[in-house]
């Protein structure tokens, strides 16, 4: 298989939780130690790499998702940086349709929150094996099995405990490997970027041994050869526990759980190490299915650099005024300069350029290979959700699902030459963003725009007076809801009325 080894050594990931549990700063402390960036950036400095818009790093939040690759232990791990607001909720759809492992971060003090549960299920829905990091072990009221506690309860998760915290809160100092029954202590005049394995403090060990037993309780019940082992008191070895680790997640039988603090620099390069170890090469995820639109026939593509060609093209993105494509290739290769068939419109798009991207910088590339994650100039007509393949193996992907907009309001700019220029400017951020609809109101003469909450509009609003240059007035927000019968019910009146004659 042409580039198996490349394939085998490849990790399409990414990072989702609740809003402020910490995924951009995890994401920062990893591109940092992996070499990626020579600074760390800080999300509430606004200096973080992966938060680039404008508008992210004087929020303080992610807005649009970001894709970013780098290298830990002779492995290329593709990232993909996701919003944790509700409102940008299709962000972390349309990654988790094209990724093959992701990351749940959870805050210590908050545990489960809404939007983490959200993410969890679009997680499952695609089948997507997942590792939990509970990051903010440092915080006041941080709480490690509390936190895990809840991923069973609100989650139905089935956690596989890996690490757990050496102290919490002030006290916190590093976490305990329950593989390797090792303490690991980061050293804070370095940033963290050194580490060193200690003994377990003996006050510490007897907790350490009964959690070390509940994981090999637990991964035994996973495996046939372990459990044997297990039952008759033999030794497991420490790659045996990995592989049986590795093959329950990517089952989705379990979910390993590690803990540090990110912005105390502490527990990042372990989570890296489980990345690697337990999260799936494009290898070992099902081939995609697809719909070959000429026999109606169910098709599938491995990952494989000979096999004709398929892609989907997951994110649209206005760069200075061009258009930019984000695609996975699932199969075969993408060549600057040819011509793909998209399978949706069915017609052919010529490929201009191909970009390896970190967060908004471009590094020009010639090709796209099988299990590579890249954004591409000069698809005119391509779209979220279009199936890119090879127009003699056509083949269709499942679209991506959209949300319907929640809230509306009425725009209009303040001066009538800026009207075209504002359709035109709507009309870009649409085809960028699916759950953002732009329609024309005949009765009011309104043009009406409508997303998945305030600070959606907000965003798009701030856009268009920074990108677009233009100034609009706005009417205020209107809700859409839906009226139903919940259930039924008996009444009985009389109607009685004095009639007069």
């Amino acid at each position: 298989m042409a580039g198996e080894k490349r394939l085998q050594r490849t990790r399409n990931i990414g990072f989702m939780a609740h809003i402020d549990a910490g995924k951009t700063t995890v994401t920062e402390r990893i591109l940092y130690y992996t070499g990626r960036t020579y600074k760390m950036g800080e999300v509430h400095e606004g200096t973080a790499v992966m938060d680039w818009m404008t508008q992210e790093q004087e929020r303080g939040i992610t807005i649009t998702s970001a894709v970013t690759t780098c290298h830990w232990r002779g492995h290329i791990i593709q990232i993909i940086d996701t919003p944790g607001h509700v409102d940008f909720t299709i962000e972390v759809e349309r990654s988790l349709r094209v990724l093959d492992g992701a990351i749940a971060i959870f805050c210590a003090v908050g545990g489960v929150e809404p939007q983490s549960e959200t993410v969890w299920h679009q997680a499952d829905k695609y089948r997507v094996p997942k590792l939990a990091f509970v990051n903010k072990m440092d915080r006041v009221g941080a709480d490690f099995f509390g936190t895990v506690e809840m991923m069973v309860e609100k989650l139905g998760a089935n956690p596989l405990l890996v690490q757990i915290p050496w102290g919490s809160e002030d006290s916190f100092q590093g976490v305990i490997d329950l593989i390797r029954m090792k303490g690991v202590l980061w050293d804070e005049e370095s940033l963290g970027a050194k580490y060193y394995e200690t003994e377990i403090p003996p006050e510490i060990l007897p907790e350490a041994s009964r959690y070390r037993e509940e994981l090999l309780e637990k991964i035994a019940e996973t495996d046939d050869l372990l459990i044997e082992k297990y039952l008759s008191g033999e030794a497991i070895s420490e790659k045996e526990i990995k592989e049986a680790i590795r093959k329950a997640t990517l089952q989705m039988k379990l979910v390993p759980v590690l803990c540090g603090a990110a912005l105390r620099n502490k527990g990042i390069q372990l989570l890296l190490d489980a990345i690697v170890d337990y999260l799936p090469s494009p290898l070992d995820v099902p081939p995609v299915e697809g719909i070959n639109p000429l026999t109606h026939q169910t098709e599938k593509r491995r990952s494989d650099e000979e096999e004709p060609l398929c892609a989907l093209a997951f994110k649209i993105m206005m760069d200075q005024g061009r258009k930019l494509t984000y695609v996975r290739v699932y199969s075969g290769v993408l060549e600057v300069g040819a011509s793909v068939y998209n399978a949706n419109l069915k017609r052919e798009e010529k490929v201009a350029r191909i970009f390896e991207m970190h967060a908004n910088h471009r590094k020009r590339l010639e090709r796209a290979r099988a299990g590579e994650i890249v954004a591409v100039a000069g698809l005119k007509g391509t779209s979220t959700g279009h199936t890119l393949c090879d127009r003699q193996h056509p083949i269709l992907l499942e679209p991506i699902d959209f949300y319907k907009p929640v809230i509306s309001v009425a725009v209009e700019p303040k001066t009538n030459r800026d009207q075209e220029r504002l359709a035109m400017a709507l009309e870009k951020m649409a085809e960028e963003d699916p759950t953002f609809r732009v329609s024309y109101d005949e009765e009011t003469g309104q043009t009406v725009i409508s997303g998945m909450g305030e600070l959606h509009l907000d965003v798009i609003i701030r856009r268009m007076q920074e990108e677009y240059n233009l100034e609009v007035n706005v009417g205020r927000p209107q809700v859409v809801y839906r009226e139903t019968v919940e259930g039924s019910a008996e009444v009985t009146s009389t109607f009685s009325k004095l009639i007069e004659g």
